[in-house]
C-alpha cells in the first residue's frame, strides 16, 4: 500500500525541496503544494519506472554529493585562474577516454552528469558498448591523471552506491 502511495520516496522528497527552492518563499501553502507535487508526480510516472535503480549504500550518497560539491568549488577557482591568467597558447585541452567499470545505466548517467557539472570538464559521448566515456578537459598537463581522478573520486563511489 505504501509503495503505491509513495512509489519513489527520494523523488518525492526531491520534488518538494526543488519546489520550495523554485518559489523561493517558505510558506505553508508552498509546502502543501510542493508535497502535493511530490506525491502526485511519482504516482503518475511510476509505470514508466519499471526497474527502479537500487541504492546499495544510501549514506554513501551524502559522501558522493559532498565530494562533488567540493570538486565543483575547486574547479570553479581553477577555471577562473586559467581564463584570467593563462595565455591561450599555453592552454592544453584534451579529449580523454575513461574506461568504465560501471554497468548500471543510472550510475553511468550520474557519472556523466557529474563530469559535466564540474567546470573545466564535459562528458561528450558514451561508447556504443558502454565500456568508456569520452571526456573533454579544458586544461591538463597529465590526461592520465584526469582519468585516474575521475575513476578514484567518482566511479569508485558510484560502484559502492549502485549495484
Amino acid at each position: 500500500m505504501m509503495a503505491r502511495l509513495v512509489p519513489h520516496p527520494l523523488l518525492s522528497l526531491t520534488l518538494v525541496l526543488v519546489w520550495l527552492g523554485l518559489v523561493n518563499t517558505f510558506t505553508l501553502g508552498n509546502l502543501i503544494l510542493g508535497t502535493f507535487f511530490g506525491f502526485v508526480i511519482p504516482m503518475i510516472t511510476a509505470p514508466y519506472w519499471p526497474d527502479r535503480p537500487a541504492i546499495r549504500r544510501p549514506l554513501k550518497v551524502a559522501e558522493y554529493i559532498a565530494v562533488v560539491l567540493w570538486d565543483i568549488i575547486v574547479a570553479n577557482v581553477q577555471v577562473a585562474m586559467i581564463i584570467l591568467f593563462k595565455r591561450e597558447s599555453t592552454i592544453r585541452s584534451h579529449w580523454i577516454p575513461v574506461p568504465l567499470e560501471l554497468t548500471s545505466a543510472e550510475a553511468i548517467t550520474v557519472l556523466a552528469g557529474t563530469i559535466t557539472m564540474t567546470p573545466g570538464t564535459v562528458s561528450a559521448t558514451l561508447s556504443a558498448d558502454g565500456a568508456s566515456i569520452l571526456v573533454h578537459c579544458l586544461h591538463t598537463d597529465d590526461p592520465d591523471q584526469v582519468c585516474r581522478d575521475i575513476k578514484a573520486r567518482y566511479e569508485r563511489r558510484l560502484t559502492e552506491i549502485f549495484p
